[in-house]
């Protein structure tokens, strides 16, 4: 069983990154002190699990938690800089802190080290999270320690649990839209003036009239969907929202 380190400071470590052409070297007491901070530690860059579901989840919820008095959130890997900043460009997580523990002193500080050489990894970091308040751990969410790799408690949605129990989360919103329709940006407006948060995918970009048409029987734009609820183009959603 790992132990948790609620109560207790978290290691202090120098972490050797690469910000644009230069090497910055990063101390916890930066990233943790005088702030309250969420971790997410993680096997590895580009895995599944974490690309799918770990990371992402964070990263949407990011405004949530910021309003509700958190600071920064930071993603742990042992993985070398170079690995956690393309990872950080490919999965566009620009709300996230990517902190490369390459040597794994962090996470051995934790006493999350694990040994992953079944998969060729080496040494890894368990899955866990954590909320740290002025560098001190105030509740640390550890994955059951049982073969393979569970996802069930160090998600994003469990921590927002901890921290806003009341917090109502928004039903998920798609807007689909082609580039210079103004349809497409009087529908986004008024989700805008409604203060609800929308995920915008681009025909051409990120998805084609083939894949509008298979989810919604359409091939106009905007389509616009609500909880998995097909609502249908501007003045649709207009009447939906009143």
């Amino acid at each position: 069983m790992f132990a948790s380190k609620e109560g207790q400071a978290v290691p202090q470590v120098t972490f050797p990154t690469r910000q644009g052409d230069a090497w910055v070297n990063v101390t916890t007491d930066e990233l943790f002190k005088n702030k309250t901070v969420i971790v997410f530690s993680l096997p590895g860059a580009f895995t599944p699990t974490c690309s799918s579901s770990h990371l992402p989840r964070y990263n949407e919820l990011y405004s949530v938690f910021k309003e509700n008095g958190v600071d920064d959130i930071l993603c742990v890997s042992v993985n070398d800089t170079f690995v956690m900043n393309a990872w950080k460009a490919d999965q566009e997580a620009e709300n996230i802190t990517f902190i490369p523990d390459g040597n794994g002193d962090f996470t051995d500080g934790m006493g999350m080290l694990v040994d992953k050489n079944d998969l060729g990894f080496g040494k890894r970091s368990w899955r866990y999270s954590m909320l740290v308040k002025n560098g001190v751990v105030e509740k640390m969410f550890i994955e059951e320690d049982v073969p393979g790799d569970p996802f069930k408690v160090s998600d994003a949605d469990t921590m927002l649990n901890y921290i806003a129990p009341e917090h109502k989360e928004q039903e998920s919103i798609t807007v689909f839209t082609k580039p210079g329709c103004p349809f497409c940006m009087k529908a986004k407006q008024n989700l805008i003036d409604k203060g609800l948060n929308y995920e915008e995918v681009v025909l051409g970009k990120d998805a084609t009239t083939v894949s509008l048409r298979a989810i919604s029987g359409r091939t106009t734009v905007p389509q616009v969907f609500i909880g998995g609820k097909h609502i249908g183009g501007s003045e649709e959603l207009e009447t939906y929202l009143g």
